[in-house]
């Protein structure tokens, strides 16, 4: 299977960079422009339905990743979604954090003065999680289910048996790097808040996100608010009261409706070919980087890693592969590359000839 024809820029570069930004298909630009004319055409008479179109989006949302209506919303940005809850918690917290996690991540919380424990991602990482819980005693673990940097994914099978471990412990993730590489069932993972952006794996473009919350968490959140009275305005009628929070003023119809066109394109693929897809190129890659030397020992140590990978490159090898049409980006002390399902052994095979003329 190939997507040349709904990915035309497949056509002309090798585009390793989804870690950095996805791509949106031809189906998505149609739909967008179908909308722009729209506006064009209707002013504000083509918001006239905008209620109903963006809770059809949220619906979708929820049943993607299998999570609860009642307790997905629609957000700008991770950014956003993630310190709109960390306003609605009590101050009194206590978070692991993961070193050099997205900053977005970690300052939100640390500018907050929570007290803060910190683990290094190291070899052995699930084991000395729980070691660190047990020994710092958290309310709250707050990661990224997949660096940014280096790609290391913490594996949603530990993340299950932590919530059993730790049942009182309120797990919040970064899905940012995850969401739309395979599939994820929120309702059975272990994890209690989800939180991502759709412009990276999810192809959605830019200005929006979603926030996925179990219903444990619900009472938790703005928990001052629960005894005043909500808006009475007629336009907000229905507004649950967290959707005050998180959905406050007007929600951008292109770009939910973006991530709304991004999830029948996922659909019509099916997940399932998505995962398989994404777990047979990462294990290829894997091994072919691990062969040359390129990937650091944690990497190379890790049963279970995403598809994105950080290579020991420098400049001048970074410079060589730009001018061959070969799209990726500097992270940290090396190249950050990343593989998606529309990225294929060909893709993998030039960019090896490319650093095997080295």
């Amino acid at each position: 299977m190939t997507f040349t024809e709904q990915y035309p820029l497949l056509n002309t570069s090798t585009y390793l960079n989804t870690a950095s930004s996805g791509i949106i298909s031809r189906n998505q630009l149609e739909w967008r422009s179908a909308h722009d004319l729209d506006y064009f055409n209707l002013g504000s008479g083509f918001r006239i339905t905008q209620a109903d179109f963006l809770q059809e989006v949220k619906v979708n949302v929820a049943q993607f990743f299998n999570a609860s209506v009642r307790n997905t919303f629609l957000v700008p940005s991770f950014s956003f979604g993630f310190n709109t809850f960390l306003e609605g918690l009590s101050p009194e917290q206590r978070f692991l954090l993961l070193n050099e996690d997205y900053p977005s991540v970690n300052y939100a919380i640390e500018s907050r003065g929570h007290t803060c424990g910190y683990l290094d991602i190291e070899s052995d990482l699930e084991q000395r999680i729980v070691d660190k819980i047990k020994e710092f005693k958290p309310t709250v673990f707050a990661f990224s289910l997949v660096q940014y940097i280096s790609g290391v994914k913490l594996d949603l099978g530990f993340i299950k048996e932590l919530k059993q471990l730790f049942p009182e412990l309120m797990i919040v993730a970064d899905g940012t790097q995850f969401c739309g590489t395979e599939v994820f069932d929120f309702e059975k993972s272990g994890l209690d808040v989800l939180i991502s952006s759709g412009y990276k794996w999810m192809l959605a473009g830019y200005g929006n996100g979603f926030v996925m919350l179990k219903d444990t968490v619900e009472i938790r959140l703005f928990a001052h608010s629960s005894g005043i009275a909500a808006p009475r305005e007629p336009f907000l009628q229905g507004k649950g009261r967290l959707s005050v929070f998180f959905e406050p003023g007007h929600l951008d119809t292109l770009a939910f409706g973006t991530l709304n066109q991004s999830i029948v394109d996922f659909n019509k693929l099916g997940m399932d070919f998505v995962t398989e897809q994404n777990r047979l190129l990462g294990a290829k890659a894997k091994h072919a980087f691990e062969e040359r030397g390129l990937l650091t020992k944690v990497v190379a140590s890790r049963k279970v890693h995403s598809t994105i990978f950080n290579l020991k490159l420098d400049t001048a090898q970074y410079d060589k592969l730009i001018e061959q049409q070969i799209i990726c980006l500097p992270r940290g002390a090396g190249v950050r590359l990343a593989f998606h399902f529309y990225n294929t052994e060909t893709d993998l095979n030039k960019l090896l000839e490319g650093l095997d003329k080295e």
